[in-house]
C-alpha cells in the first residue's frame, strides 16, 4: 500500500450506509490476514456489514480478495469434472460423509474442505475424527494426493487456502455476525474457488435447525450464492432443503459417521438417502457425468447397491491415516457412558420434533460447541426413536439420550422434552426438499 490504512474511517463509511472501493477492500482483507488490523476492528467492520450488507461489486471483490489472500489449486491432470457440494449446516446432517465418496464412484472428483461444528449445527470435521487416526489437517500436496487416488477428500481448510477467511470465520463466530448473507456466500465460496472446484451444489437449509430459519431468507442467500458464483466463473446449483426435524436419526458426531456408513452398506434412514441421491444427481448433472436428474439419481444407487461408494470411503479414511475397520466394526467409533430415554408423555401422533432445540440439546450434551475452544464430546448424541408422523403409546421412546457428563444431561433433558409434541391427528410431512433454484437440464 502506498498510504497508511485508516480502518476506522472505512468502518464508519460502512457503519453509516457507505460503498467501500474495491482498493479499500482489498487493502481491508490484506490487512485482516497481516494482522495490520486487529480483530477489534475486523469485528466492528463484519457488524457494520450485517447491518449494512454488501452491494454486488462490494461482494465480489471482497471474495475475490478472500481467494487472492492465499494459494490456488488447480486440478487440470484429473481425468474428470471437479465438482464439490456445500451445506449451509442442520442438525443430524450427515450427508457429506456419504456422499462424497458415492459420487466418486460414479465418476466425479470431489475436493469437500469441510468445516467444524458453529453454533447447533455439526460439523463434518468433528464427526471425522471420532475416526481413530483420521486426519483432516492436510496440506495441498496431501490433499492432492488423497484426491487423486479415492475420487474425494475430506478435509479442513489449509492455512494456505483463503487465509483471510479462516481469520473472518472466526471472528463471526464469536461476535453473532454468523448470519449475514454477504459474509456466508463469501466464505463458503471463496474456499471453493480456491480448492479448485469447477462447480458447486448448496445444499441450503431451511426451518427451525437451520441457521437461516425462514424460508425468505434462506432463498435470498440461495439466489446469493448463485449470482456471486456467476461472477467468479464458479457454476452453482442451490437445492433448499427442508430443517425442521432432524436429517436421519443421530445427532451427534460418531453416531453420525455410523449413520452414514449405514447408507453406503444399502441402508440408513429413508430421508438421509433420498437427500444424499438427490444431491448426488444434482452434481452429476452439473458435471455432465449425468442427462438430467433421473440419469443422476441412478447412478447414484448404483454406486451404493454395488458397494463402490463404500469400497471409496474405505480406501478414503485410509489414505488420510484412519482405521478403515470401523467399516465393519463401529465399535471401534467412540461411544458414551450413560443413556436415557424420553418417553411420550401420552398417546398420539408425534406433530413435532424441533431440529433447533434438539440440535441446541446436543451441543449442551457435548456434541457441538458454544464456544471456538470447547472441546467435543465424540459420543455424546441423541437418536431418534420417533419422527414427525410416528403413532406412539404413552412411555413409548421418543429418543435416547447418550452422554458422559450427567451434569449436561441434567441441563439438556428439559430441552430435548420440549422439542416433541404430540398431537391427536397426523400433521401433513414436511418436505425434504423445498424447492431448487439454479438451471438444471
Amino acid at each position: 500500500m502506498t498510504a497508511p490504512l485508516h480502518t476506522p474511517a472505512l468502518i464508519a463509511k460502512k457503519r453509516d450506509g457507505g460503498v467501500l472501493s474495491d482498493v479499500e477492500i482489498r487493502a481491508l482483507i490484506d490487512g485482516a490476514v497481516t494482522g495490520e488490523v486487529p480483530d477489534y476492528q475486523m469485528s466492528a467492520l463484519l457488524m457494520a456489514i450485517v447491518w449494512r450488507g454488501l452491494d454486488t461489486r462490494e461482494l465480489t471483490t471482497w471474495t475475490r480478495a478472500m481467494i487472492d489472500s492465499g494459494e490456488r489449486l488447480r486440478w487440470d491432470d484429473l481425468p474428470g469434472p471437479v465438482i464439490d457440494k456445500h451445506s449451509t449446516g442442520g442438525v443430524g446432517d450427515k450427508v457429506s460423509v456419504c456422499l462424497a465418496p458415492l459420487c466418486a464412484a460414479a465418476g466425479l472428483f470431489v475436493p469437500m474442505m469441510a468445516g467444524r461444528a458453529l453454533g447447533h449445527t455439526g460439523g463434518t470435521l468433528d464427526k471425522l475424527e471420532t475416526i481413530p487416526g483420521f486426519r483432516t489437517a492436510l496440506d495441498p500436496r496431501a490433499f492432492g494426493r488423497v484426491l487423486k487416488r479415492a475420487g474425494f477428500v475430506l478435509a479442513g481448510q489449509s492455512a494456505r487456502l483463503a487465509p483471510a477467511d479462516r481469520r473472518l470465520y472466526a471472528l463471526r463466530d464469536a461476535t453473532a455476525t454468523v448470519e449475514s448473507i454477504p459474509l456466508i456466500a463469501s466464505s463458503i465460496l471463496s474456499k471453493k474457488v480456491a480448492e479448485g472446484a469447477a462447480g458447486l451444489v448448496m445444499d441450503v437449509k431451511t426451518g427451525s435447525g437451520a441457521f437461516l430459519p425462514s424460508l425468505d431468507r434462506t432463498r435470498a442467500l440461495a439466489r446469493t450464492l448463485i449470482a456471486l458464483g456467476r461472477a467468479l466463473g464458479l457454476p452453482v446449483r442451490a437445492v433448499l432443503s427442508g430443517m425442521d426435524q432432524p436429517l436421519g436419526n443421530a445427532i451427534g458426531n460418531a453416531v453420525e459417521v455410523q449413520e452414514a456408513i449405514d447408507v453406503l452398506k444399502g441402508g440408513g434412514p429413508p430421508d438421509l438417502v433420498d437427500l444424499t441421491l438427490r444431491l448426488g444427481a444434482e452434481m452429476l448433472v452439473l458435471g455432465a457425468v449425468a442427462r438430467d436428474l433421473r440419469d443422476g439419481t441412478a447412478r447414484m444407487a448404483r454406486a451404493r447397491s454395488s458397494g463402490e461408494g463404500l469400497q471409496r470411503f474405505a480406501l478414503g479414511v485410509r489414505l488420510q491415516g484412519g482405521d478403515p475397520r470401523v467399516v465393519d466394526d463401529p465399535k471401534r467409533l467412540p461411544s458414551a457412558r450413560h443413556s436415557r430415554v424420553v418417553r411420550a408423555p401420552r398417546a398420539g401422533v408425534v406433530a413435532r420434533a424441533d431440529a433447533g432445540l434438539l440440535g441446541r440439546a446436543a451441543t449442551l450434551l457435548g456434541a457441538g460447541r458454544a464456544r471456538q475452544e470447547d472441546r467435543i464430546s465424540p459420543g455424546a448424541a441423541i437418536l431418534m426413536r420417533a419422527k414427525v408422523g410416528a403413532r406412539v403409546a404413552a412411555g413409548d421412546a421418543l429418543c435416547t439420550v447418550h452422554f458422559d457428563d450427567p451434569a449436561r444431561a441434567r441441563a439438556a433433558l428439559p430441552q430435548i422434552a420440549a422439542a416433541f409434541r404430540i398431537a391427536s391427528r397426523a400433521p401433513a410431512p414436511p418436505p425434504l426438499v423445498v424447492e431448487t433454484l439454479g438451471r438444471l437440464r
